[in-house]
Formats: C-alpha cells, sequence, structure tokens
C-alpha cells in the first residue's frame, strides 16, 4: 500500500513539474494555436473573452501592424453615424472595441468574430482598428 501512494505521489510531483514548465514557456504570438498576425492576416484560431487576459500579455512589441482575431458575445453596439462601435466581452474581462463602418444586424448579446488592428488600450482594453466583424455562424463557403 505505501509503494502504491508513492507511485501516486511520484506521478502527481512529476505532473505539477510538467505543468510549471508547460507554463514557464512563452507561447509564439504568431503560431498556429495564436490569435495573433502580422500585418493585416487573420488568425486561423481566434482568442475567446476566456482566453483573451492570457494572450494580451504575449502581444508582441513591434512598430509594425498586429492583427488579432477574437470572439465572444457583443456587450455594447453603438454607432454615431460615421463610425460604428462594436464591444466584445464584459467589463470584468478584458474589452475589445471594434471600430468600424456599420453595426451590420449585431446586436447587444449576439455572437460575433471581431478580427482587425491590435491596438493596447487603457486598462483592460483592447481596441481593434480597423476592424472587421462576422457572424461566427456563418458558413465559410
Amino acid at each position: 500500500m505505501a509503494s502504491l501512494w508513492q507511485t501516486g505521489v511520484t506521478a502527481l510531483a512529476l505532473g505539477a513539474g510538467l505543468a510549471a514548465a508547460a507554463l514557464a514557456v512563452e507561447p509564439d504570438p504568431f503560431g498556429p494555436l495564436a490569435p495573433f498576425r502580422p500585418g493585416e492576416a487573420l488568425a486561423d484560431r481566434a482568442a475567446t473573452c476566456a482566453t483573451l487576459p492570457d494572450w494580451v500579455g504575449y502581444a508582441p512589441e513591434t512598430g509594425e501592424r498586429i492583427s488579432l482575431t477574437v470572439r465572444g458575445r457583443l456587450s455594447a453596439v453603438e454607432s454615431d453615424g460615421v463610425l460604428a462601435y462594436l464591444v466584445l466581452c464584459e467589463a470584468a474581462e478584458v474589452q475589445v472595441l471594434c471600430v468600424t463602418y456599420e453595426t451590420g444586424d449585431f446586436e447587444p448579446g449576439d455572437g460575433a468574430v471581431l478580427a482587425g488592428g491590435f491596438i493596447r488600450a487603457e486598462g483592460r482594453r483592447v481596441m481593434l482598428d480597423p476592424c472587421l466583424a462576422s457572424d461566427p455562424r456563418a458558413s465559410a463557403d
């Protein structure tokens, strides 16, 4: 019984060590699982409201344009007649402000995929300008 316990403790310790090592390695911000792309390219995999706080910390610091793709629920949709503003994610999360030309048929609570030029804003905010908004249910025909 003692050896079974020791084996379990050893396995837990080994697993914890591997997890810590995995967390110590910074993800590639332009890797295949990352929501960032250099220039105007769109990422194959979008960040979500839940994963965005982690990804924002790995955003490349560069003078070049970086694009971010993120999906979630819109918390606000507004227009001033010239520009439209779509806000993704709740205030308790990192919020994304999409600056675009029209609101389309989007309403608060709708799911959306936003992609555009990544700009860090103050606090827990990110701006995408310019930004494209799409319905995540739309087919990719």
